[in-house]
């Protein structure tokens, strides 16, 4: 029995998970699906002071508060900044760090970094035009559940160098069914090509950035596959 800790991207919520848990489940194992503070159900909490260390804490304290050891923590997209955060936490609660299409930030480096000027610039202008200079509404404003991203959680240093953490199996999976002119398209080359050149486990699988809802079983048979290790 593995337990999995499953931590959604910018603009989801621990619903995006669910097909996946169920999956999961079935096959006996343990599964969280936290939701980050100011997304998904927990949209009411959202703020201008919300960013990503409490981000961090959210997914922290879910493994402190039910004891859980050996995890499986796995995140897609923005969630990488946070899996990256708890590990530097408690990485004594950890077994395997799973990175799906995610970012991964090295030492002092903001979401706002790896994606860039131009980007960045763009969601600050979208914040300050349709979310109070604060939350950056999804595009389209009524795509499915999604909520909106807040700013400062893309603006948020993460600090690493425990060196515990370094010890933790990292595993990165690159999504190659994107479009060329996705933005991720570069972002997660890059981050793929530097990660696999640090000794990570890298495979590839084609996925577009956010297979969750539309392949659950293929996601969930990769996660059985990789859990395993």
């Amino acid at each position: 029995m593995t337990t999995y800790v499953l931590v959604h991207g910018g603009w989801d919520g621990g619903w995006s998970w669910a097909g996946v848990a169920r999956l999961l489940q079935a096959n006996g194992h343990v599964v969280f699906r936290p939701t980050l503070t100011g997304s998904g159900e927990r949209v009411h909490q959202a703020s201008p002071e919300i960013g990503l260390d409490t981000h961090v804490l959210d997914v922290v304290n879910v493994l402190r508060y039910e004891e859980l050891e050996e995890v499986v923590l796995c995140a897609g997209s923005y969630g990488g900044m946070v899996i990256t955060g708890v590990a530097e936490q408690v990485p004594e609660r950890i077994k395997q760090l799973i990175y799906l299409d995610a970012f991964v930030p090295e030492d002092g480096q903001s979401a706002g970094d790896l994606v860039g000027p131009d980007v960045m610039g763009f969601m600050e202008q979208i914040a300050a035009q349709y979310g109070e200079g604060w939350r950056v509404p999804h595009d389209p404003p009524d795509a499915d559940r999604r909520t909106d991203f807040l700013l400062k959680a893309a603006q948020d240093p993460l600090h690493t160098g425990n060196p515990k953490a370094k010890r933790i199996k990292r595993t990165y999976v690159q999504f190659t069914d994107k479009a060329d002119d996705d933005f991720m398209t570069t972002v997660i080359k890059d981050t793929a090509a530097r990660v696999k050149k640090a000794g990570w486990y890298c495979l590839e699988m084609p996925f577009e950035h956010w297979p969750f809802l539309n392949k659950p079983q293929e996601v969930a048979a990769l996660l059985l596959e990789l859990g395993g290790h």
